[in-house]
This record gives structure tokens, sequence and C-alpha cells, in this order.
């Protein structure tokens, strides 16, 4: 039996233990949160010990899931770490680059498993496409959310962009070759909506917009390869792929398209099919099996830290020329 233990149990913390309780092998041992009310209602629900001290909560569990305030990631992370824990923490992996470098040492050296909570690489969309091809060569990517004051105490680049910097990062085989970028602080201090492009060694060309003070909500990615078109709705859960038809291609709608040079085509329309998955849930069932199963984690520190290197890029591109209300 694994044991849990949970440093945070606000609004996304709560998912993480209802999610938690429902998994096979897994006991929730209990739970640190700073917060007294919070805390109470908590364990009261739940019949769930609080710890006073995160120092005793640690040395009761096998692995620790960090769903704290990204300012408070290193500060648990390290403790964890260097008592021999496996960590799950929320993204991003921590409130620095300095901080994100250290913790992937520290991990490096004891041991241990650690997931970096990207939840999108589990989003059902996403996982849709597990036995496609992909190639890119060029990326569109939407991210629009309604203001929330929740999470606001990082730029928008950090707070949602960085689920698409994640995904990108996992599909494009190559390194960053420039990054250019612009944003608008609207109703925080931090840019709260940006546009970003990155060019890849390959070729690659990938545009992400993001933004948390939309009127409507949008999550969507658009993936342009050879003789292909993939777009992936992480919001509504639906996957599309429109190619040129193969033999093996059966189950498509398929219709035909008259070329410059005076030929045919047909192209085929397919709807892969999206799994039930729950994506919290998910993730966490793969970072438990990397445990038991002594292999990679899905999101590695690593996988983490190239996602806040590009991230902090971006932010630096940014500087000082952000638009200010």
């Amino acid at each position: 039996m694994l044991r849990i233990g949970i440093i945070g149990v606000g609004h996304l913390g709560k998912f993480h233990l209802n999610n938690w309780r429902e998994i096979s092998g897994v006991e929730v041992v209990g739970f640190y949160d700073p917060d007294d009310d919070n805390a109470k209602a908590v364990s009261d629900k739940y019949q769930l010990p609080r710890f006073l001290d995160a120092d005793t909560l640690l040395g009761a569990v096998d692995a620790i899931d960090v769903v704290a305030p990204t300012n408070h990631h290193f500060v648990w992370c390290e403790k964890a770490i260097r008592m021999g824990k496996h960590v799950f923490v929320e993204k991003p992996l921590a409130h620095t680059m300095e901080e994100a470098r250290q913790l992937v040492k520290l991990a490096k050296e004891s041991n241990i498993k650690m997931q970096v909570g990207h939840v999108e690489r589990f989003n059902p969309a996403f996982l849709a496409l597990k036995d496609v091809t992909l190639s890119p060569m060029f990326i569109e990517v939407h991210r629009l959310a309604q203001f929330n004051p929740r999470g606001t105490e990082v730029s928008v680049i950090l707070d949602l962009m960085i689920h698409d910097i994640d995904i990108i990062l996992s599909i494009v085989n190559s390194d960053v070759k420039h990054i250019s970028a612009s944003g608008v602080a609207v109703l925080t201090d931090t840019p709260d909506i940006a546009n970003v492009r990155i060019e890849f060694d390959n070729g690659c060309v990938a545009n992400l917009t993001s933004s948390r003070i939309s009127m409507k909500k949008m999550r969507k990615m658009r993936i342009f390869q050879k003789d292909a078109y993939i777009g992936v709705d992480f919001l509504n859960k639906k996957t599309e792929i429109i190619k040129l038809k193969e033999p093996s291609d059966t189950n498509v709608f398929a219709f035909d398209i008259d070329t410059p040079n005076g030929g045919r085509k047909t192209i085929a329309v397919a709807n892969p099919e999206v799994p039930e998955v729950n994506a919290i849930k998910r993730e966490l069932e793969e970072f438990r099996d990397a445990i038991l199963n002594n292999t990679r984690t899905v999101v590695s520190e690593i996988d983490g830290l190239m996602a806040m290197d590009v991230a902090h890029q971006i932010l630096s591109k940014i500087g000082n020329n952000v638009i200010t209300r």
C-alpha cells in the first residue's frame, strides 16, 4: 500500500484528495494546510487527519502531493526529496528557474520519482492521439479563460500557457531556435493576455495565445503536418484528423478534391475515439504506477524544467515592454 500525504487542500487540492481516495493501492495518510478553517472543514468532511507540522506528515508517508501555491513548491519538494520521498507537484515545477534546477538535481541524486502536474497531457482529447504519428510543421493554440483571482500570483504564461508549452515540447522533436512574445497586463500586475511565437530548429513554428480575461472559454490546439491537419479541443474533449486518405483508412468520412495540377485527391476526415478519462485521476494513477513499477514518470521533473525554461524565456522577451493598465 502506497502511503500518500497532501500539502495544500484548497480548490485544486480537494480535487486531488477526492481522486486519491478512489485510487487502488493507495492510502491517504493525511494532509497539511495552514488555513485553519479550510483544514477543519476538510478534516471533518473526509475524516482525515490534519497534520499541524509538514515534517511530521512527510515522515509518515512514502510520497507527497504538493498542491500549494507556486511560491511554496520548492520548500516542500526539497524537504520531501531530502527525506527520500517521492514527489508529485502541481505545475509549474517551481517559482524560479534556480529553484527548478535545484529540484531536478536533488531528484536525480536522491533517485526518487518526481512528476509535475501538467494535467493536459492526460486530457482525453490528447490521449486520443496516442497512436497517431505527430510531426508538426505548424501549431496554433488558443487558451482563453474567464478571470479568476485564484492563480493570479503568477503571469498568464505560468498560469495557463505553460500547459500548451509542455505539450508542444513533448510533440516537437527539436530544440527551440527563437522566441518572440508580447503581453498585456489588464487586471493584474503581470501579463493577463499574451501572444507568443516559438520557432524550432527543425523549422516547426508554434503560435500561442493565452488570456485569462476572456468572455468565453477556449482550449484548442491545431496541428498542421505533411498531408494532415489535427485539431484538439481540450475543453470539449474532441479530436479531429483531416488527411489524405490511405488504403488502410476505414470508418472515415471521405471526399474528393481537385488539385492545382488537374488531378484528384481523396480527403479523409476521422474522429478518433476519445477515451472516457478523468485527467487528474489518470495522472495520479500514472504517478503511483511509476513508483510501484520503478518506471519513468510520464511528466518528469526534467519535462517540468523544460516547460519552465521556455516560459521564462517568454517572460524575458515580454520583459519591461508589457503594456500595463
